[in-house]
């Protein structure tokens, strides 16, 4: 060990005051920051007003939880604005990404749950209401105006718009507050852009349409 002269001791590496919190622990981070980082890998979204002692870990130490996140090619998206953070699949043509996060479509029953819930969404935000809230029966009673014969009897087609909302539940896009009462999440902006939200109701009024146009044809 060199001298350092009367007074001095020599640095002890950073590793030997490195305190473990567990037999073996080779980790760096604290037990805080390490439980937001497994959280935002166990959730479809981290809510600014739902997970507040989360969240403001997540602030206070964003650099190092998204470095931990892009060792895993997964991309972190904090949106301070709307209150919320979620994560991507990094996607490369020019690297090798293993897929850790894998995106499963839409069905056409929770496109059509999505599309309300968004619309609602951007009418009441734009009326200036702090949050949205929507009865199942409201839920029902327009996106069943899509189904047709072919998706079965009302109980059926009741079965399936539930599917769809337990869908989205899980993902984080609507909160079900009570029974049959779910709050709409921001996230319902971040899943659905106004121009997608635009050219899906488009689709939707095209379908309305043709369904119109081949009951005509069968009434004559």
């Amino acid at each position: 060990m060199p001298d350092l002269g009367d007074g001095f001791v020599a640095p002890a590496p950073m590793e030997r005051d490195r305190e473990e919190y567990f037999a073996g622990d080779r980790g760096v981070l604290d037990p805080a920051v390490r439980r937001v980082l497994v959280r935002i890998l166990q959730r479809r979204v981290l809510f600014a007003d739902k997970h507040k002692e989360d969240w403001s870990v997540l602030l206070e130490n964003h650099q190092v939880i998204e470095s931990r996140l892009h060792d895993l090619f997964i991309r972190l998206i904090v949106d301070p604005e709307r209150g919320v953070a979620y994560k991507q699949q990094v996607r490369s043509e020019e690297l090798e990404v293993p897929v850790l996060l894998r995106d499963e479509a839409y069905n056409r029953a929770e496109t059509l749950v999505l599309v309300y819930l968004r619309t609602v969404y951007q009418r009441e935000s734009t009326a200036g209401e702090p949050a949205v809230r929507i009865d199942v029966e409201e839920i029902e009673q327009t996106v069943l105006s899509y189904f047709t014969d072919s998706d079965g009897n009302t109980a059926a087609r009741q079965k399936t718009v539930e599917k769809a909302l337990n869908r989205l539940r899980n993902e984080g896009i609507i909160d079900e507050e009570s029974e049959g009462r779910y709050r709409v999440t921001p996230l319902v902006e971040v899943v659905l852009s106004a121009d997608r939200l635009g050219e899906l109701q488009r689709w939707l009024k095209e379908q309305v349409a043709d369904t119109a146009d081949k009951n005509e044809e069968s009434a004559s």
